[in-house]
């Protein structure tokens, strides 16, 4: 018989499990989230992993859940400037393998499932509201006259990265940033 989710044995090895891959994403990356080094980092057995996430994509993504979102999170001024080392971040990011394997992952299951997709639905509200309030702000003290309307920023922005990144294995370099932000609007 299987336990049940609020048998306490049930949550300490669920909360073992996500703070041992915790640990291990944020100090070896994405690769280091297998059932196997997640057991051992827990200290408890693989089959107990594979009980609660049979695959490594939802193990992964819960936890990722755990970790926040840096992206975003404190603008600057002047905030042409802030994009750019912002989105210069997330490119460096997207440059490693495993984060590319894990954000396409990510999308891709996105489709299928919805636990995923309310997830991704997360973190894209989050991204967008972030990047809104740091636009309104920079047009409020006359940075910048938008050329489309900020809650479209997020995805005109990341989105040739991410494109770049993912679909042609390429590297976003300072030049194609700074274009991506030039193209939002005229910045002063």
């Amino acid at each position: 018989m299987a336990p049940s989710p609020e048998d306490p044995r049930f949550l300490r090895s669920r909360d073992a499990i996500v703070g041992a891959a915790r640990e291990l994403l944020m100090t070896h990356g994405p690769g280091a989230i297998t059932h196997a080094r997640v057991a051992e980092q827990a200290g408890i057995a693989r089959a107990t992993v594979y009980r609660h996430w049979p695959r490594t994509d939802q193990l992964l993504a819960a936890a990722m859940a755990t970790v926040p979102m840096p992206f975003f999170d404190a603008p600057g001024t002047p905030t042409r400037d802030w994009l750019i080392r912002e989105l210069a971040a997330i490119a460096r990011q997207l440059d490693h393998h495993d984060v590319r394997v894990v954000t396409t992952t990510l999308a891709n299951t996105a489709l299928w499932e919805q636990d995923m997709d309310a997830r991704r639905e997360g973190f894209a509200e989050l991204l967008t509201a972030r990047l809104v309030e740091a636009l309104e702000e920079a047009r409020a003290r006359g940075e910048v006259d938008l050329r489309t309307d900020p809650r479209h920023a997020a995805a005109l922005a990341i989105g040739p990265i991410y494109y770049r990144a993912t679909i042609e294995h390429g590297t976003a370099d300072d030049a194609f940033i700074t274009t991506t932000v030039e193209n939002l609007g005229r910045w002063r």
